[in-house]
C-alpha cells in the first residue's frame, strides 16, 4: 500500500498501549501491507503500527531476508541465556545503546485472517521480537536500559534535533 513515516520519540502515540485487533478487515490489511512496505525499506529490521501513528497491536519484521508481521503478538517464550548489543530504533534514530534481551525468543499471535501465527528466532529475531513487542505495550528500548545508562539516553535524545516535547 505505502511506505509511512515513522513517529519519534516523544510522539504521545509511542507511549500507549496499542488496543488489540478484534474486527479483521480491509482497514487491518491495509494496515499490515502499511507495516510490511515501511519495514523493507533499507535499515528497517522492525516496526510496530505505533510507529506509524496507529494504535493497534500488530508488528512487521524483517530479520535476515525473512520478512512478516503478526497481530496481537504474545511472547511466550524467552531463553534465559541472554544478549547485551547495542539495540537502536526508528524511532529514535541515530542513536544506539547496549540493551539486554533474551538470546530466543517466540511470539504467538494471528495474521490477517486471524490464523494462528508463531515466529522465533534467536539473535537479531529475537531481539526484534522483543523490541517491537515492547512498542505495542507503549515502550521504548531506552525505558529497559539500567538506571545510568537511561539517564545518558534521555540526554543523547534531549540533544537531537528531531526532538520535540
Amino acid at each position: 500500500m505505502a511506505f509511512r513515516s515513522i513517529r519519534r520519540f516523544g510522539d504521545p502515540v509511542l507511549r500507549m498501549a496499542a488496543e488489540p485487533v478484534t474486527v479483521f478487515d480491509q482497514r487491518l490489511r491495509s494496515i499490515v501491507a502499511d507495516l510490511l512496505d515501511t519495514v523493507d525499506a533499507p535499515g528497517h529490521a522492525g516496526v510496530a503500527a505505533p510507529q506509524i501513528g496507529v494504535g493497534v497491536r500488530a508488528f512487521s519484521y524483517r530479520v535476515d531476508g525473512e520478512i512478516g508481521y503478526v497481530v496481537n503478538p504474545e511472547i511466550v517464550e524467552l531463553s534465559d541465556e541472554v544478549q547485551d548489543d547495542v539495540e537502536a530504533c526508528l524511532s529514535l534514530p541515530g542513536l544506539g545503546f547496549g540493551t539486554r534481551r533474551a538470546q530466543h525468543a517466540v511470539v504467538r499471535g494471528v495474521d490477517a485472517d486471524n490464523e494462528p501465527v508463531t515466529v522465533s528466532g534467536s539473535g537479531l529475531m529475537a531481539r526484534c521480537l522483543q523490541h517491537e513487542t515492547d512498542h505495542l505495550d507503549g515502550m521504548v528500548y531506552i525505558q529497559r536500559l539500567d538506571p545510568e545508562r537511561r539517564r545518558e539516553a534521555y540526554r543523547q535524545v534531549r540533544e537531537q534535533s528531531w526532538f520535540w516535547q
